[in-house]
């Protein structure tokens, strides 16, 4: 059962990274286009607004579900290199148990003040006008969320498949 869900988690986590890194393309044209306008026309108003608060924040939140599925995140094994598998296995368990949490702690603290941002209607001063931005305070959440979801059904299928790893796990196929 569990393979199903992790099976069916692939498009979202991989359209959430595909987001991603549109949002990366945009953001070196964007600023492409500012430098090129500060050189010969006249500057694009806002660039540093629309980097810092759209751009910047989808290339760093997206691609966590797709880090947490390949287990892409930085590991240190000084102190586990010569430890059995079963003991790395049951670590590694324990190490997704702390990071569900803590991400989830992070979702549910995103989500909120996103909603009072959304309702305090914030926005940045650009030029004459202001430009909003409080719509990407959501990317955080929905990006830590998918992540949380993940993990809690790898939680789910490391702990009842001990010596099985998931079909998905350790690939790091884009």
């Amino acid at each position: 059962m569990t393979d199903k869900l992790l099976k069916w988690l692939e498009p979202p986590i991989h359209i959430l990274m595909w987001v991603g890194l549109l949002a990366g393309f945009l953001m070196m044209m964007h600023v492409t286009a500012d430098v090129a306008g500060r050189a010969f026309f006249t500057p694009i108003t806002g660039t540093n607004e629309v980097v810092s608060g759209y751009y910047m924040i989808a290339v760093a939140y997206f691609p966590w579900a797709l880090i947490a599925r390949n287990d892409d995140h930085i590991m240190v094994e000084l102190f586990t290199r010569n430890l059995s598998t079963t003991v790395l296995h049951w670590m590694d368990v324990v190490v997704k148990i702390a990071t569900a949490v803590y991400v989830a702690i992070f979702v549910w603290q995103t989500w909120e003040r996103a909603i009072q941002q959304m309702g305090a209607g914030e926005a940045l001063q650009v030029g004459g006008g202001y430009f909003i931005v409080w719509p990407s305070r959501y990317f955080l959440p929905i990006a830590g969320g998918m992540m949380v979801i993940y993990l809690v059904i790898r939680i789910i299928h490391d702990i009842r498949h001990p010596h099985r790893p998931s079909e998905h796990h350790g690939e790091s196929r884009i």
